[in-house]
């Protein structure tokens, strides 16, 4: 059922209350003038909204349509990643937080200039960018195949008018906008996914059936704990895999450290990541178990073998339309709910490369070539941030028409944060937790990472199977007289003939990224030390390499070096009073 003047309406309500609280933040305050309200909201923000929106940033349109999926093709195996989330979160909250919140900056990278030096800054910041832009295509993309699927616009059209409205947003409220909007956009996302839930219980007559379908297509098995790392989903894969994936996002990430930096101190900071769990944990419920919903419904008609639709990710959009686009105003909901958590993803690292790139990139080419630093009037200083902000939505649009081009959006978008995000991740870790890491063996461990992870994450692999679906009856949808047409593999070779770190769980490229960078940064460092070349040593603050600048190190580190520090202290001075007895 096509979209009624209802749908329309919700969809253009649910647009201009975002529009209008970046419009209401435009407007009062300091009116987005200055780079500090801008990108970090003069730090003065809460925890809720924060939560919220750490919790939107990442787990929007690619968790309402990529998990749907994931859970109607292969089970609900993928669950177990939430207690990967659990155990990662203390990690981030306690290790990393506090060395980022000392250094006060508006870059994450800043903290990589001050432990190694500019090259290892630059460098990691290039990471990141290409990380975001691949991302953010993605992100666009998804609303746009739910609007296709559900509605019949253009694909095109609808990724052209998602991203002109996501740089209009963007521009105008800043990061206080975002992170105010995110919680409404966050429950429309609920609201989108309760949608399917709520109808799904009441055709089923009750979650037992919907759970004894599931169980019957094989689509309830939780405890594969396969060690085998050629396994797609296993508890080894999702928590080993998981954990380092989340580190990377939430712990190094520059979107998700600026969001935290707008708390106004260290501890609700702390707070506002620890409240993001569970709300992102009943995302990921719900948003699973609405696949087993989907599955319940076209357990005898699989509509992606029917034809009926392209993708596997225009699951959820195809079952609202088939059973709830009878009522004016659902469907347009529904839509809402994706496009509102696309906006404030893409807004937030649209924000966030725009300070990245400010920070990291035009400020140090500008003294490199002028020998002097940028003097901007502080009234008018976010006034280039917004420019280069709307810049990168439109490489955003771009990026959007090439993602149609991959596989499911679920692990490409994951592939994506992996195959950069590892790297990052270890440099961070090689920066805070060890004296010996140096500028240019870091940096040779970097690249060593991410050109290896984005080898394996977009090689040619096995095609993952999904598991057995229907077509046994259609007549609901008024479809008679077809075949089970299985699939072709797009490749004949079988898996065992790919190259063994080919055939790996996509949740493993992130682990190799980040032990790649790691230990070759390690090792390069102590050998370039030993030629010494190895780039600006930034870990001492004198001169002749006795004091330790220990804000550069994850706190329990600080403390074991201050307590080295303490008794090589005690050592000297008890040495030297050995020898005025003596004399």
């Amino acid at each position: 059922m096509a979209f009624g003047a209802l749908d329309y309406i919700v969809v253009a309500a649910v647009l201009l209350v975002s529009i209008g609280i970046g419009l209401y933040v435009r407007c009062t305050g300091n009116r987005q003038k200055s780079n500090d309200e801008f990108i970090l909201a003069n730090r003065s923000m809460t925890v809720l909204p924060v939560a919220f929106s750490l919790m939107a940033s990442f787990m929007s349109s690619i968790t309402l349509l990529g998990v749907s999926s994931e859970i109607y093709m292969f089970g609900i195996q993928f669950v177990v990643i939430n207690f990967a989330y659990l155990i990662a979160t203390p990690i981030a909250a306690n290790l990393f937080l506090p060395v980022f919140y000392k250094l006060q900056a508006a870059s994450a990278y800043e903290y990589l200039e001050c432990r190694f030096g500019k090259l290892a800054r630059v460098s990691a910041s290039l990471a990141y960018s290409l990380q975001m832009i691949l991302y953010m295509g993605i992100v666009v993309y998804a609303p746009a195949l739910a609007l296709e699927s559900a509605v019949g616009i253009d694909k095109e059209l609808a990724i052209i008018i998602i991203g002109i409205t996501v740089i209009i947003y963007c521009c105008i409220g800043g990061i206080k906008a975002v992170l105010l909007t995110d919680v409404f956009q966050s429950i429309l996302m609920f609201v989108a996914v309760f949608l399917v839930i709520i109808s799904g219980i009441s055709y089923a007559g009750g979650i037992g059936n919907i759970i004894e379908e599931a169980k019957k297509g094989g689509r309830w098995e939780l405890l594969n704990f396969n060690p085998d790392p050629t396994v797609r989903h296993s508890w080894f894969s999702l928590i080993i895999g998981g954990m380092f994936t989340y580190l990377s996002l939430y712990a190094v990430n520059q979107t998700q450290v600026q969001r935290l930096m707008t708390v106004k101190s260290l501890k609700g900071a702390q707070q506002a990541l620890w409240w993001s769990w569970p709300i992102l944990l009943l995302l990921s419920i719900t948003t699973s178990f609405s696949g087993l919903v989907i599955y319940y419904y076209y357990r005898n008609c699989d509509p992606l073998l029917a034809k009926r639709i392209t993708n596997a990710d225009q699951m959820m959009p195809i079952y609202i339309v088939d059973v709830l686009g009878h009522i004016p105003g659902i469907t347009g909901l529904f839509v809402a709910g994706v496009f509102s958590a696309t906006l404030s993803t893409v807004s937030s690292c649209l924000n966030s490369l725009a300070a990245v790139t400010l920070e990291d990139y035009f400020k140090p080419m500008y003294k490199l070539i002028s020998k002097k630093e940028l003097q901007v009037d502080e009234s008018r200083s976010a006034v280039p941030t917004k420019i280069i902000a709307g810049i990168y939505g439109f490489v955003c649009i771009g990026t959007a028409f090439l993602a149609e081009k991959f596989g499911g959006i679920l692990q490409i978008s994951l592939t994506i944060f992996g195959a950069v995000g590892g790297p990052l991740l270890a440099l961070f870790t090689l920066g805070m937790s060890f004296l010996n890491p140096n500028e240019y063996g870091s940096v040779i461990g970097l690249f060593s990472g991410v050109l290896t992870s984005l080898m394996i994450g977009f090689a040619d692999k096995p095609r993952a199977i999904p598991l057995q679906t229907n077509l046994e009856d259609c007549s609901q949808f008024n479809i008679y007289n077809l075949t089970r047409s299985i699939p072709q593999p797009l490749s004949t070779r079988s898996s065992e003939e790919y190259f063994y770190l080919f055939r790996l769980s996509y949740w493993y490229t992130v682990v190799i990224g980040f032990f790649i960078t790691f230990f070759v940064g390690y090792f390069a460092s102590m050998i370039l030390k030993i030629l010494n070349y190895h780039g600006t040593d930034k870990v001492y603050i004198d001169g002749n390499k006795n004091l330790i600048n220990y804000d550069l190190f994850m706190p329990p580190i600080a403390a074991r070096l201050k307590e080295r520090r303490k008794k090589k202290g005690h050592l000297i001075t008890n040495i030297a009073l050995e020898s005025v007895t003596k004399l």
